[in-house]
Parts: structure tokens; sequence; C-alpha cells
């Protein structure tokens, strides 16, 4: 790390994770679902890389040209079966090398040098699974609008119910920003196609007894794309999930 990088990270208080991080033994494995991203598919690989022991892209049947750009910028690629962001996450787990694996969207909504961050907690062997927390960091696609306030207030339920639950206190139990040890990422027997996959990877950490936590970090607004979440198609799987794993873990 040269004296920009040193002072880039000082500033942003993550000097101690980027030394943990250069020191580290663990291999990272950093995953990246797509669907359709060849307009930053570039970017988001590009400065995943300094991060990563393996990059994986789980390509949802691209119809562009998501799958040629990852192969030509030296990532792995594997299809998933076209269910969605959970069926993509559920393949990687099955797929990666890694030690320990990092989810990162393909929309630039989460900024890759904070990957450093995320795996600290980890790498101090003080947690086995770590999220993102936009409620702590901040973000650029909470707020706004009818649609963002619905979806704040339906995953500040969420998460309160997981915190009653099981004793915890975290503040984000939404966010596709994360990172987990990959053994215990293949025992928790996920289940979700859709993006109900982030709060049942919570859920399930947290009811077979494996240590989570959550750190600072900010959501930016995507820099490529609209979202894809059909709120009023999804919103009864959060519940049922939510209900449903909260019972059985």
């Amino acid at each position: 790390m040269d004296e920009v990088e040193r002072f880039w990270y000082a500033l942003e208080g993550d000097a101690e994770s980027m030394d943990l991080f250069q020191a580290r033994s663990s291999r990272v494995s950093i995953v990246i679902p797509t669907w359709n991203e060849e307009a930053g598919l570039t970017d988001i690989i590009s400065h995943c890389r300094p991060y990563a022991d393996e990059i994986l892209i789980v390509d949802g049947h691209s119809s562009d040209r998501t799958r040629e750009i990852a192969q030509e910028m030296g990532a792995s690629v594997i299809l998933d079966h076209g269910r969605g962001k959970g069926d993509a996450i559920r393949t990687a787990i099955g797929a990666v090398t890694g030690d320990i694996i990092v989810f990162i969207d393909a929309d630039y909504s989460h900024n890759p040098r904070h990957i450093p961050r995320l795996l600290a907690p980890i790498l101090r062997g003080e947690a086995d699974h770590v999220s993102g927390s936009r409620t702590r960091g901040g973000s650029d696609e909470l707020h706004g609008d009818l649609h963002k306030f619905m979806r704040m207030i339906g995953s500040d339920i969420i998460t309160l119910g997981i915190n009653y639950r099981f004793n915890v206190r975290l503040t984000d139990s939404q966010n596709g920003f994360r990172a987990i040890r990959a053994s215990i990422a293949k025992q928790l027997g996920l289940r979700e196609d859709i993006t109900t996959i982030e709060q049942e990877m919570t859920i399930k950490t947290l009811s077979k007894g494996y240590r989570m936590t959550e750190v600072p970090m900010h959501e930016y607004a995507r820099r490529f794309g609209e979202s894809r979440i059909a709120l009023w198609k999804v919103s009864w799987r959060y519940v049922y999930s939510w209900l449903k794993y909260l019972a059985v873990g």
C-alpha cells in the first residue's frame, strides 16, 4: 500500500483494517451476482481485484455482454439457475474456493475500498459473519420517495424482530454487502431464491449460534440502472420467510 492509499484509509478510519487485510492468511473470494450488468462491470471488477484471491461472477443468464466482459477481466464466471439473487448466492457458496466470502452488488452501490473494513471483525477472530450497516453508515438509496420509505420501514420491522428473537442489536438485516466464513456459509442450508436471502443468512447465522456483527457502511446511489425490486410483488415473501425462519431457524 503506497502513501496515498495509506492516507485514504487513515482518513476513513480504516488503516488498522487494511493492515489486518494485508497480513491475513485466509483466502478471500469476492462474489458479484450479475444480470445484464455490462455498463459497470469493468469498474466493479477492477476495483475489487486488490482485495480478492478469487473473483466469482454468478450470472443470471444475461442477454448482454456481462459474461464476456467478466471473462476478459479474468474473473471466474458461472451461471445460476435463473431464479433470482438468492439463487445466485447459493450457487456461489457451493463454488467458491476461498476461506472468506465477500458479497458485493454489481451496481457500485457499495465501495470496494471498504472491503477491508467489512473483513476486519472476521480477521480479528471476533465474528463469523459481518454485514454492512446502512443505518449506521448512511444511504443514498433508502430515502426520497414512497417506495424507498416503505422498504426502510419494512427493513426496520424485520430487523427489530431478529433483535428481540436472538437478543442482538443489529441495525440492518438486508444489506447485500457482507462477508462470511465460507465454511459457515456452507452450513446454513440457505433456501431463498430472491433478495430475501440476506435476512435468511442473518437469521440462520444467529439461530445456529455463530457470531454476527455489523460495521458502518455507506450505500451510494447506483451508477447504472434502476432497482429491480418490485416491492408489491415480493413483500409477502419477506414477511413469510421472516416469520418462518424466526420460528424454526
